[in-house]
């Protein structure tokens, strides 16, 4: 398992992926992507459709809505049949700002040890890569078979969040090997993954900032992850102020003003509204090539329901999007006690499983042919 945290200048997703991936000696890799806020780079059931959207968030206990195509809901539900159990949050913690909150004080840690390594850029930046190699997978005991998974955990998040430390728990259990990036839609069919899975994404930047700009969202999650930004800047101040006003930078007061005054620049843009629309991956899912699997939540504050591509999803064999009523942001807690594994960590395990153990079956229900499938 590998997950990488960037701290370089002039990030470039095709530069990280081609980076990363020539570090991989293994003849199968998933990408696994969690995006817990607006991204800074440029990224990307149950109720079927004929049900209004709309009611999703109305309902407590209802099925996942299910939306994709008929050949890969009954891969899905074939492979990965907690998406066609009921999903039934923890009784006192329905909301979507409470699950959030909860998750991040309660969840559990499982013990992981990383290796790490360290890659200097040629801006003078550096990209921490945290693997686990997994040398005792019994599954796959040569490290040149084992698969290997890829996990983004975002902006403010490292290698010891918990639900990344969950999903190394998963995947460490299926025997595979593990690592991080988001690059399907710029790499297009030459990516060499198999399948990705996205969690929480927020499909609208510029929705995703007006919902965080709530008065209570912004009390209770913009504040927070703007001061995480700023923390981040503060470490590499010294190279970031040569092409930065950092003091300026450090003034910003929302995610927003910190895109305007970072984010965007950074990138090229000439406005923040412009890196938004290019930042906002729903538009970018037709340019997928491998199947993916996209989990949201009806009242995640980070991720408006009216901002989920149901309508483009609908038109593409590969893409499925999996919407609950209740699970905010990264968390979907059930139970009474919600400390370990939830519908979410069973997710991610069974479609990983699902993804490397039964390919080609995968690669018919999505309609992916095998030239976009070589590595």
């Amino acid at each position: 398992m590998l997950l990488c945290n960037i701290t370089s200048k002039f990030p470039s997703d095709v530069f990280l992926a081609e980076l990363v991936t020539s570090h991989l000696h293994t003849t199968d890799t998933a990408i696994i992507f969690f995006v817990p806020c607006s991204a800074r780079l440029v990224c990307f059931g149950c109720f079927l459709v004929s049900h209004r959207f709309e009611s999703i968030s109305s309902c407590a206990f209802i099925t996942p809505a299910l939306v994709c195509s008929e050949a890969f809901s009954a891969f899905l539900f074939k492979h990965c049949p907690v998406v066609a159990e009921r999903f039934s949050p923890t009784p006192w913690c329905w909301g979507g700002r409470l699950q959030t909150l909860v998750c991040a004080a309660l969840k559990s840690r499982p013990p992981v040890s990383y290796r790490n390594e360290l890659i200097r850029t040629v801006d003078g930046g550096q990209i921490s890569l945290d693997w686990l190699d997994n040398q005792a997978s019994v599954t796959y005991p040569e490290s040149s078979t084992r698969p290997t998974v890829l996990i983004l955990p975002g902006i403010t998040g490292n290698s010891q969040q918990s639900y990344v430390l969950h999903a190394v728990s998963q995947a460490t259990r299926h025997g595979y090997s593990m690592v991080l990036l988001n690059y399907l839609a710029r790499k297009h069919t030459e990516s060499g993954l198999v399948a990705g899975i996205t969690i929480s994404v927020p499909w609208d930047a510029r929705k995703s900032s007006d919902s965080m700009e709530e008065p209570l969202n912004w009390l209770l999650f913009n504040r927070h992850i703007t001061r995480c930004l700023h923390r981040a800047v503060t470490r590499h101040r010294k190279i970031l102020e040569k092409v930065v006003d950092v003091d300026y930078v450090l003034k910003a007061r929302s995610i927003r003003e910190f895109d305007e005054r970072y984010t965007s620049l950074m990138f090229g843009y000439s406005s923040c509204m412009d890196y938004y629309r290019d930042a906002s991956p729903g538009k970018k899912l037709p340019n997928t090539a491998v199947p993916i699997l996209c989990l949201n939540a009806a009242d995640d504050p980070f991720s408006p329901q009216t901002a989920f591509p149901v309508s483009v999803v609908q038109d593409l064999p590969n893409v499925a999007l999996v919407l609950t009523a209740h699970g905010g942001h990264i968390a979907f807690l059930q139970g009474f006690f919600p400390l370990g594994e939830s519908y979410m960590e069973r997710l991610f395990g069974q479609f990983v499983h699902a993804v490397f153990e039964h390919r080609e079956e995968m690669k018919q229900a999505c309609g992916i042919r095998e030239e976009q499938m070589k590595d």
